[in-house]
């Protein structure tokens, strides 16, 4: 598909730090050309889902839909990551008894809502070496964010896009983008709009997303999926309370007017802590994304206060699933049979 799209002239301020950018972007490359020379090969086909701009773009619900589409074609898939946010950079498995705050958010959902075997670690490919060790059955690996790791060999990569595009086409810390932008979509690349039509003239893929539903936290926890009819509940009692601890908060709050729900708004940083809660104690409703949920247990939840879990259904293109599965197939020496 081919894009529409805009990208404003850069301000004072960018031209300003841009002779920074430049010299970072130089430090940058010669480091990234470094580490991609130091990589080595995995012995399955590895997978890099990631982004060229700061900020999310929706990478984790692509990820999800990835690993449940893949899983269709006959992959086994495991998951490797940093793991954002958590408390220390060491190796960590992911399971049933750890917290978002030994795991980061990100992987620990994407854990929840697939099942899928993971690792986080710094260095991401000491944790797909654990991770296969831990778990030999995986033989498909796939990196949640890690686009600039270059340290991680990868078959393939999804760039993922959402509406902002590139901004004004610069790079940190005069523009958004994580490396430079170039006019053709890198080798070995899908590239993913999590948006409403294509954000920058790389051609692509258009994502589907809507709200599935709402679940109370505890069934949520218990692994009850979102009930479509919650918000005829929801929009029955007390005005609720909407937090978001996402990049873009406002999206996910225009999704929920979308279904009519009159509520009222707690945007929150990415990634955002919640202990203590950023809310009072006496608010009686209060609905979470599921990057939230994972950090909030239905013990820390104040008594009378209801809390519930909007989840996303994010559909991923057909002709996306298919290019990405034939890609891995054909490029990796030692693909798995179906």
């Amino acid at each position: 598909m081919q894009a529409q799209w805009w990208r404003p002239e850069p301000g004072v301020l960018a031209w300003l730090l841009w002779p920074l950018s430049w010299g970072l972007q130089r430090a940058a490359l010669w480091l990234r050309g470094r580490d991609r020379q130091r990589a080595r090969q995995l012995p399955v086909p590895v997978l890099v889902v990631g982004n060229l701009i700061v900020g999310g773009a929706g990478k984790t619900p692509t990820t999800i839909a990835l690993i449940q589409a893949l899983r269709e074609r006959g992959w086994r898939p495991g998951l490797i990551s940093r793991g954002h946010g958590r408390r220390d950079s060491g190796l960590r498995l992911l399971g049933p008894q750890v917290s978002a705050a030994e795991v980061g958010d990100e992987p620990l959902l994407i854990h929840r809502r697939t099942g899928v075997p993971g690792m986080v670690g710094a260095d991401r490919t000491e944790a797909a070496r654990s991770l296969l060790g831990a778990h030999p059955e995986v033989n498909l690996l796939l990196a949640d964010d890690g686009l600039q790791h270059a340290r991680l060999a990868r078959d393939w990569q999804l760039i993922v896009f959402d509406a902002r595009g590139i901004g004004n086409g610069l790079t940190l810390p005069a523009g958004p983008l994580r490396e430079p932008w170039t006019t053709r979509v890198p080798a070995h690349s899908s590239v993913l709009y999590n948006a409403e039509q294509p954000s920058t003239p790389w051609p692509g893929h258009l994502a589907q997303r809507r709200l599935a539903g709402a679940v109370p936290l505890a069934d949520w926890w218990a692994g009850q999926p979102p009930a479509a009819d919650a918000w005829q509940t929801l929009g029955s009692g007390p005005v609720p309370l909407a937090a978001a601890g996402l990049a873009e908060p406002e999206r996910f709050f225009t999704m929920l007017r979308a279904q009519g729900l009159d509520c009222r708004c707690l945007p929150l940083p990415d990634h955002a802590p919640l202990d203590p809660l950023p809310w009072p104690a006496n608010e009686p409703v209060v609905l979470l994304t599921e990057k939230d949920a994972v950090k909030l247990t239905p013990g820390r939840v104040p008594p009378g206060q209801s809390i519930w879990v909007v989840a996303l259904d994010f559909q991923l293109p057909r002709a996306l699933v298919d290019e990405i599965d034939q890609a891995l197939h054909a490029c990796h020496p030692h693909k798995p049979a179906r």
